[in-house]
């Protein structure tokens, strides 16, 4: 397990950042999924998140555990994926999905993988890049 998917499991809620146009939008996310040395988001096929990260792959997500100060600042490109063993890794990763798919073929069900991911632990004594 890398140490970026243990920090943000510890946190719980993490801050998924894209870009809007020309604006940034955050949003709060909880879903997270490491398969195979990548990093997993997910969402609804119809939110605007999902288009957004189709539109433009570049991808901000920032979170910080309860009663710490350090946080996590993670960037790369999100790749929309749609194979039926990511997204059943994913339903298997984080249940609380399965209230929102019936399966790993509902057709609302958008995946995102992270390539090209860089990942920066920032603490009271500076930030420092995470060897994944």
């Amino acid at each position: 397990m890398s140490k970026t998917y243990e920090f943000l499991k510890e946190c719980g809620v993490f801050w998924v950042s894209t870009v809007n146009n020309n604006t940034p939008a955050v949003r709060p996310f909880g879903a997270v999924m490491e398969y195979n040395n990548h990093l997993y988001i997910s969402t609804g096929i119809t939110k605007n998140v999902c288009s957004q990260l189709i539109s433009n792959q570049n991808v901000q997500i920032a979170s910080l555990p309860s009663g710490t100060r350090d946080w996590i600042r993670i960037t790369g490109k999100a790749i929309k994926v749609d194979t039926f063993e990511e997204k059943n890794a994913m339903l298997d990763a984080c249940p609380i999905l399965n209230k929102r798919f019936s399966s790993a073929n509902d057709d609302n069900f958008a995946l995102f993988r992270i390539d090209d991911m860089i990942s920066m632990i920032c603490t009271d004594k500076g930030g420092f890049l995470i060897d994944n």
